[in-house]
């Protein structure tokens, strides 16, 4: 069936002007392709700009028909600085997220539109690559990138949702239920302590934040932990005036970010997980853990306390009813990733890249979804 296209004007965002029909169009759209299907997204109802403000180089754009001024559609998009593993040589990296249009509007050609606009703000700004993510069910806009602007499958992101009160604390091939992680050392890492392990451990992954330390230092971010046996001991050594961290022969590191402050109804800030349902009419948040990696053969146990500690955490902040942490399928740590079936949700995440700037030597380095290594998930994209 044709769909007639309206005319549209796409231009930047109004505070003042645009806020409250922003709010509206966002709680009017469906991220999945059916009602009954499941998706989690930020809670930007009272604030749009929530995703983006603590990028440097932010817009968001608003899709308006000229016939009478009713705005049908939403990006955002920021840029990123980041490394990759192919060399020390720092890459501006655009990335489009919240991509939305009015349920009334769709198949108009309004989301290529808002799409091309937000890919011509980014190049201006300097951006080598441009990303996106988007739900694996969601095969609307998978055509959209793929058939219709040439991006490529880059990775695939397990996200993984578990409220903070659960029973139990297992891994697929753990049915062992004593969960006493006496023998275990979770410890806080000063903020120069941990840019400098993160710069240090995480250069092989394909895409790094250069900015890591704005990261660490903001207000959100609650910390870093180390976690490792009591058995061995961690130190950071000062030679020739640097600091180095001696490890032990297993250890993982891991931040959080608090993204409870604010939170409104969750009706409001997500569509709730069939497991979460309990809190539908309560305010929630969630704590993100983000900058995981670890290192050594008893990674297993590790990662059980490091959820558990986080649990606890989450137990004692406002608002917080769940722990959330995202990791590529290449991922070494996402075998260990405690599973509570009963309580946990995943979602499927997939990233889609297109290069837009040919006067870098970075090379095309990058190789296609299957190929690839590790990326640094973002706590501020949530």
């Amino acid at each position: 069936m044709l769909v007639e296209k309206k005319k549209v004007l796409i231009r930047e965002y109004k505070e003042e002007r645009d806020r409250k029909v922003v709010g509206k169009l966002e709680r009017n759209c469906e991220i999945g392709t059916k009602k009954e299907e499941v998706s989690i997204f930020t809670n930007i109802m009272g604030d749009p700009l929530r995703r983006i403000r603590l990028y440097p180089l932010h817009v968001l754009l608003v899709a308006e028909l000229c016939e009478n001024g009713e705005i049908v559609g939403v990006v955002r998009g920021c840029i990123k600085y980041g490394k990759t593993e192919f060399g020390a040589k720092n890459v501006r990296f655009g990335c489009i997220l919240g991509l939305r249009v009015s349920p009334n509007h769709q198949r108009m050609g309004i989301g290529l539109k808002l799409v091309k606009s937000i890919e011509e703000w980014l190049i201006e700004k300097g951006a080598t690559y441009i990303f996106v993510a988007t739900e694996k069910k969601n095969i609307a806009s998978t055509n959209l990138f793929i058939s219709n602007c040439n991006y490529t499958p880059f990775t695939s992101l397990i996200i993984f949702v578990q409220p903070t009160k659960t029973p139990l604390i297992k891994t697929n091939n753990d049915n062992n239920n004593n969960n006493n992680f006496s023998h275990i050392k979770t410890e806080k890492l000063q903020t120069h302590q941990a840019i400098s392990l993160y710069n240090t451990k995480l250069k092989t992954k394909h895409i790094y934040p250069t900015d890591i330390d704005s990261i660490l230092q903001e207000n959100l971010n609650l910390g870093t932990w180390v976690s490792y046996f009591k058995e061995e001991e961690w130190l950071f050594l000062h030679e020739n005036g640097h600091e180095h961290a001696k490890t032990p022969s297993s250890w993982v590191v891991f931040s959080m970010w608090n993204s409870c402050e604010g939170v409104r109804k969750s009706s409001e800030c997500f569509k709730i997980f069939p497991c979460l349902k309990v809190l539908e009419k309560e305010q929630f948040g969630f704590l993100f853990l983000y900058g995981m990696y670890g290192e050594g053969e008893r990674l297993e146990e590790l990662m059980k306390s490091i959820w558990s500690f986080a649990t606890k955490m989450g137990e004692n902040v406002k608002d917080c009813k769940m722990i959330i942490t995202e990791l590529s399928v290449g991922d070494p740590l996402m075998e260990f990733v405690p599973h509570d079936f009963s309580s946990m949700a995943f979602i499927d995440d997939l990233w889609y890249l297109k290069k837009v700037r040919d006067d870098d030597d970075d090379g095309d380095h990058f190789h296609v979804m299957g190929e690839i290594g590790n990326v640094f998930v973002d706590p501020r994209d949530f």
